[in-house]
């Protein structure tokens, strides 16, 4: 079935990132919007779009509309899809779902007046090292998830002039908001240390509680180079880990037996590490990003399919665990509980 899109945002993200996977699947991309009427001429000549708006109204009372996408800004968030949803249209939404998790919550009562779906842009799950990595946690040899590490960073390029970190914490953290819940269990408790360097540039240490007894801890902050590799996972069961590395390397460690003392150790299936790495010299498109997959688990549950689509009840908790951070952040040490409402 063929899906009418129209998209709002058509800054450098949605043109590089989101729209040439969002082409990939059987849609029909109707109209785009941007108040930068340029930008949005330029993506609608690349896709040969016909209805160009600087205001998403008018691209709202197009007829026979399937899907509303978009990747702008927090508020713009909520008041596109609000209004997109009050329309009877579903809606796909780059994070954050909003400003606020009250902000979530409203996107999330429209969206249930409605019947209708709000997927969010929670790539992070998609990305085939990290996709790997959850089945590998989720399998049954794996055992209970007890412990969570993960590193995730940007260059203070961006927040020099931002040095509140609205932008940070909005668009980078609360992907690991959603990517702690996912992996090991809903988050009961947050507690954080931070480290500002100088203005724009600061390191937070986020520690959580899970509601399975597991621990986890993030660093997240502004202080590397978006040259160098920037993020790595770790989910530890028992007597078993499993890593990856820059979302494109995987190592699944288990229990082997101790090497030194075997003169006939060799490498033994069932036990000993398994290790994976994308062949980027392939003509096939690797999905290291997550972005396709993304998409193609919104239009299957369109389609009525089984899928683990992050949607507004996700966006919801992963701001209300944001919140928890932030408030953790201006009280340095202090556990901010939480119960999931």
């Amino acid at each position: 079935m063929t899906r009418r899109v129209v998209w709002v945002g058509c800054g450098r993200h949605a043109e590089q990132m989101l729209l040439p996977q969002l082409s990939r699947h059987d849609i029909e991309l109707v109209g785009v919007c941007d108040i930068n009427l340029a930008a949005a001429e330029m993506v609608a000549r690349r896709y040969g779009v016909q209805h160009v708006a600087t205001d998403y109204k008018e691209l709202l009372a197009l007829p026979s509309i399937d899907v509303v996408g978009m990747a702008a800004g927090p508020v713009q968030h909520r008041d596109i899809s609000i209004a997109a949803l009050n329309r009877g249209i579903n809606v796909f939404m780059e994070k954050p779902c909003g400003a606020t998790a009250a902000d979530a919550k409203a996107i999330q009562a429209a969206a249930r007046a409605a019947g209708k779906t709000v997927g969010v842009g929670f790539m992070k799950r998609y990305s085939t090292g990290n996709r790997m990595a959850y089945n590998v946690v989720k399998s049954p040899e794996f055992g209970k998830v007890s412990a969570f590490f993960g590193e995730y960073m940007t260059a203070p390029t961006y927040f020099t002039g931002n040095v509140d970190y609205t932008g940070f914490y909005l668009h980078h953290c609360v992907h690991y908001m959603d990517l702690v819940r996912y992996y090991v269990a809903p988050v009961t408790s947050v507690t954080v240390f931070r480290n500002e360097i100088s203005p724009g540039k600061q390191v937070l240490h986020v520690h959580f509680g899970f509601e399975n007894g597991a621990i986890g801890t993030v660093v997240m902050g502004t202080i590397q180079s978006r040259g160098t590799p920037v993020e790595r996972i770790q989910v530890m069961g028992d007597q078993r880990r499993v890593e990856v590395d820059g979302v494109i390397e995987v190592n699944y460690f288990r229990n082997p037996p101790f090497k030194a003392d075997d003169p006939a150790a060799s490498l033994t299936d069932g036990v000993d590490t398994l290790s994976w790495k994308p062949n980027f010299t392939a003509a096939a498109n690797e999905d290291f990003k997550g972005y396709n997959a993304l998409f193609a688990a919104y239009f299957d549950a369109l389609d009525g399919k089984a899928t683990d689509l992050p949607t507004i009840d996700d966006g919801v908790l992963a701001m209300q665990v944001l919140e928890a951070m932030l408030e953790g952040i201006a009280n340095p040490g202090k556990t901010i509980a939480l119960s999931h409402r």
